[in-house]
């Protein structure tokens, strides 16, 4: 067979739906594997459950303790989707890269230092379980003629929110994440100092579910916030950028610990950086796990459209939708003027309408087509010129498009069909122009 014969072969794209592997994330087989599965499962469910208004309860007759009630209170629900979603974060990545000898065995010193950890974060699950008890039972104490969450200094309830709730939580968060920079165990195998981090996500849940259904509710940013809230945002606060530095770099983390430096500092700084009165520590991180911060317009987003279109979108990889996207679009455009340009844009469009990203467009299918510009003599830098401009397109691509447009649902209040619907004539045009300056 020639050469020539051979370049006339047809191109079948396969293994476009697999994702690249992080570096620090685990790879499980087995009964972890299947553990793992399940927790996304249950958390997936959940989320379909609590949008859908959807009880087991009304289903069954069966009342089993710990049972969410749907559909949730926002603030509730959107304090669950952070916390399971810190769960998985913690179990699926670790807090280092893995080396070619991490398949050592654990070391036992870390692993015990690790395991220690969780005791302080026993000893606060069992008090915020022992409180959410307390304002179930309705046994809650009058202040100023209204029963509320009393805890203000030098009562027993404000020492009981520092040192057998507050402290006990910081101590474990704290001392797991640092720990987890130590512990080394093989890629296929769970971290004790990820268990303890999973087991404090449950903790600042329970804790602050049990807080807001309270009157104490009101009282977040202002002086008069329970200190416990304060301890539990410090926590939830602590693992949420733990787990964006595991997936996302440091950047982010940067960025942030710059803003809150600034929040303690700015009574320090001249001119209109100046704040005259400096927020205190109890306010600030009293007010921040509200729907003004952590609970706010994001985290809505998040846990009401990202999360099904993820669901969406993890179904159509999983059935191997991408590849004959590929390959539709190489029976498109494969054989025209520019033919491996033009599946780039092709299968990029295709693409986007089911992950709505750029990067995963550059992924998906720039693995396949930027060779293939190449060996048709492109120049490395216009092939892969050509297959980001392609690519970018992804975002604005309906069904599922970029964050950004989630938040325009969310802030605007016009419904994400619409606003999908709105970006179908901007995204066709953009990929019409790309393909003709490829032409």
């Amino acid at each position: 067979m020639t050469d020539k014969t051979a370049d006339l072969e047809p191109v079948f794209a396969e293994g476009v739906d697999e994702e690249p592997i992080e570096r620090n994330r685990r790879i499980f087989e087995g009964w972890r594997f299947w553990l793992i599965a399940g927790y996304a499962a249950i958390y997936a469910a959940f989320h379909m459950a609590a949008l859908n208004g959807l009880s087991i309860s009304e289903w069954t007759g069966l009342e089993l303790p710990f049972l969410p009630n749907l559909p949730m209170e926002t603030w509730n629900f959107r304090i669950v989707h952070i916390s399971g979603a810190l769960g998985l974060g913690f179990l699926l990545f670790h807090a280092a890269d893995f080396g070619d000898d991490d398949d050592r065995p654990a070391t036992p010193v870390f692993t015990l230092a690790a395991l220690a950890s969780a005791l302080p974060g026993l000893f606060a699950l069992s008090t915020a379980i022992g409180f959410a008890s307390e304002i179930n039972s309705g046994e809650l104490p009058e202040m100023g003629g209204l029963t509320t969450w009393a805890a203000f200094p030098g009562t027993p309830l404000y020492d009981a929110e520092v040192w057998s709730f507050g402290v006990p939580l910081l101590v474990s968060t704290f001392a797991a994440i640092a720990l987890g920079w130590f512990e080394r165990r093989g890629r296929d195998r769970f971290r004790a100092s990820d268990a303890v981090l999973v087991l404090n996500a449950v903790v600042v849940a329970v804790y602050l579910i049990a807080i807001y259904s309270t009157a104490a509710r009101n009282s977040v940013g202002t002086a008069l916030v329970p200190i416990g809230i304060a301890f539990a945002a410090t926590a939830g606060s602590a693992m949420i950028l733990e787990l964006t530095r595991r997936m996302a770099g440091l950047a982010l983390v940067i960025i942030t610990a710059v803003f809150l430096i600034y929040t303690f500092t700015a009574h320090l700084l001249p001119g209109i950086l100046k704040v005259q009165t400096p927020y205190t520590w109890q306010r600030f991180f009293g007010f921040l796990y509200t729907d003004a911060g952590i609970l706010g317009p994001t985290t809505a987003v998040s846990s009401t459209y990202i999360i099904l279109f993820i669901i969406f979108a993890a179904f159509l990889q999983a059935s191997k939708v991408g590849d004959y996207f590929v390959n539709f679009a190489f029976a498109a455009a494969g054989r025209a003027r520019g033919g491996p340009a033009k599946v780039a844009i092709f299968a990029s469009g295709l693409m986007g309408m089911i992950n709505g990203t750029s990067a995963g467009n550059v992924v998906a299918t720039g693995s396949l087509t930027i060779p293939l510009m190449k060996k048709v003599g492109y120049h490395k830098k216009t092939a892969g010129a050509v297959e980001a401009a392609a690519s970018t397109g992804g975002q604005i691509m309906p069904p599922i498009m970029g964050a950004g447009a989630f938040l325009m649902a969310e802030i605007t209040g016009i419904p994400y069909t619409e606003i999908a619907i709105a970006a179908i004539i901007p995204a066709v045009l953009y990929f019409v122009s790309v393909y003709f300056m490829v032409d």
